[in-house]
């Protein structure tokens, strides 16, 4: 069965068959204690491990914890097999290795209904994104990379069920789809499958509440709902709601201008600009927003903002508007915070505005990243109708991009034909 053109798992035999799986599980990490501290994307692959296992595979798990360009959270797989324990309700193996000998040895002793969590494969130069960014390595090149070459030998097919990396375009997400049959895991077919309607079909009004301060990926997917008609409305917060403003004329301090400049995102005034011209009814800016002062919170109008204070959040007004939209709304997407949600005084926004996506009745999508977070932190998961593990790969799909992992899914589809 092709669900976008990819195979999923209900065309896989994979009883007594080494099947090696690809999954995000990059979580935050304690390593004082050495343990994981918000285990949502465990959960999110956990199905797909559970079918495999229990439909007879030998289970060869990938991941990746962390990156070059994050080497804070650069660390070994070896906190995740606690909670794929707890998770799985059986013991997962694990191997301190990637594709040597030892991790060779460990996939060829797997017996039926085993699970072996290989070390983070990024421990492998040519998994890391500085080796992306700098080579782009095709797709075909990528099967010639050490890991793959060494490891497809092993399997008798693959499954990506990594939506969080999907627009990664690294060997163990991209290579193996050049050497075997291949398909894609349940937590990667939900979350395109939920992406794919709120792009192609939401039910209306459609409201976007876009915020943070990832503001080259909020822009990207700004123009392009707006452009193709997906957001009745765009509401906007932190860094993202500061910049529009700008863009419209607002004087919104030194202290914030200066911190936009510091980061480099000046241009960013420049390109809001036809976008607030084209959109001036869809694009929802702040009326009023928040500082901090000697530790406590202030708000003003946003006709007069203060000059030496940053900008940390949206204001009660703001925050009330802003849920009235999301009441009314049928379906609501939401990227990023409305401000400094981490801390007391500035959290307000955020606050009220999660508040609301609990409340509404209308479909809720929560993007990945900060988003998730701050959705853990108010507790309400519950309340939520999705919530996406994707955080880049997520910004991308809503720019329009074809992801690199799609792209090389639908070439096993294409070269591997299992119907």
């Amino acid at each position: 069965m092709k669900k976008f053109g990819i195979y999923t798992l209900d065309s896989l035999d994979v009883a007594g068959k080494t099947v090696l799986l690809r999954v995000d599980i990059n979580e935050p990490i304690d390593h004082a204690n050495d343990r994981v501290t918000d285990d949502t994307r465990i959960r999110g692959c956990v199905p797909t491990i559970k079918e495999l296992r229990d439909r007879g595979a030998k289970l060869v798990v990938m991941a990746h914890q962390g990156s070059d360009i994050e080497y804070k959270n650069y660390y070994t797989l070896r906190p995740h097999v606690a909670e794929l324990d707890r998770l799985l309700g059986s013991p997962v193996k694990f191997i301190a290795d990637v594709c040597g000998p030892a991790a060779q040895d460990a996939i060829r002793a797997l017996q039926p209904g085993e699970v072996l969590l290989l070390d983070n494969v990024r421990f492998m130069a040519e998994e890391q994104t500085l080796f992306e960014r700098n080579l782009k390595l095709t797709h075909e090149q990528q099967a010639n990379t050490l890991v793959v070459r060494t490891l497809a030998p092993l399997g008798d097919c693959y499954v990506c069920d990594a939506f969080a990396a999907a627009h990664r375009d690294q060997p163990t997400l991209c290579g193996f789809e050049q050497c075997l049959p291949s398909a894609m895991g349940r937590l990667f077919e939900k979350e395109y499958s939920v992406i794919s309607s709120l792009m192609e079909a939401p039910e209306r009004p459609c409201v976007f509440v876009l915020g943070g301060a990832k503001i080259a990926d909020a822009f990207m997917m700004m123009q392009t709902v707006l452009e193709r008609g997906i957001a009745d409305k765009v509401l906007t917060g932190g860094l993202v709601a500061n910049i529009l403003l700008a863009a419209g004329g607002t004087k919104i301090g030194e202290a914030s201008m200066g911190f936009i400049k510091k980061q480099g995102y000046e241009g960013f005034i420049e390109s809001a600009k036809p976008l607030l011209e084209q959109y001036p009814d869809k694009i929802v800016l702040p009326s009023d927003l928040a500082y901090t002062e000697n530790g406590k919170r202030g708000e003003v109008d946003v006709n007069s903002l203060p000059d030496a204070n940053m900008l940390v959040d949206i204001g009660h007004a703001t925050a009330q508007t802003y849920r009235a939209a999301i009441l009314d709304a049928k379906t609501v997407f939401v990227n990023g915070p409305m401000g400094i949600f981490e801390k007391e005084e500035t959290e307000y926004g955020t606050k009220a505005v999660w508040q609301a996506l609990a409340d509404t009745t209308g479909y809720t999508v929560v993007g990945g990243g900060d988003s998730v977070t701050a959705t853990n932190k108010y507790g309400l998961g519950s309340q939520m109708g999705y919530i996406c593990t994707g955080g880049g790969a997520l910004i991308r799909f809503l720019s329009g991009e074809e992801l690199p992992v799609v792209r090389a899914l639908r070439h096993a589809a294409e070269s591997f034909p299992l119907d």
